[in-house]
């Protein structure tokens, strides 16, 4: 595998420096150029950084969808319609204000209110499903 060495300037790059055009049409020709940078106790000098190219169609799944996570496919779409539904239910809308800024402050409470009619409505789902 190759080794990428950047200038003293630039200490480290991580993330796609180029992108593909999906809408060109000569979108399969073109590559994406990836750029990680890992930092931990056991790295090499001068071997953390790496370079990657990839094509439009490079990246494609070999094993097949387990069960479960077919089950929290699931449960992630079923959830996030609920909370949506819910944000947009103005019936709802002031109890759970009430609610969520009486939790805000104490320890282990939610501090966005989507995060906390997530866990409100996951809740719901489980109850539903498990038990």
């Amino acid at each position: 595998m190759a080794v990428a060495v950047y200038a003293d300037v630039v200490s480290s790059l991580s993330g796609a420096l180029t992108k593909i055009n999906k809408k060109s049409p000569h979108a399969v020709d073109q590559k994406m150029v990836l750029a990680t940078h890992r930092t931990a106790p056991t790295t090499q000098v001068g071997k953390c950084n790496r370079m990657y190219l990839r094509g439009l169609n490079s990246v494609t799944r070999t094993t097949p969808v387990s069960a479960e996570e077919t089950e929290k496919r699931t449960k992630f779409a079923a959830v996030s319609a609920a909370v949506n539904a819910r944000m947009q239910d103005s019936s709802k809308q002031e109890a759970d204000l009430a609610a969520f800024n009486a939790q805000k402050n104490t320890k282990g409470g939610k501090t966005t209110m989507r995060s906390y009619l997530w866990s409100l409505e996951s809740a719901t789902y489980d109850e539903a499903h498990n038990g």
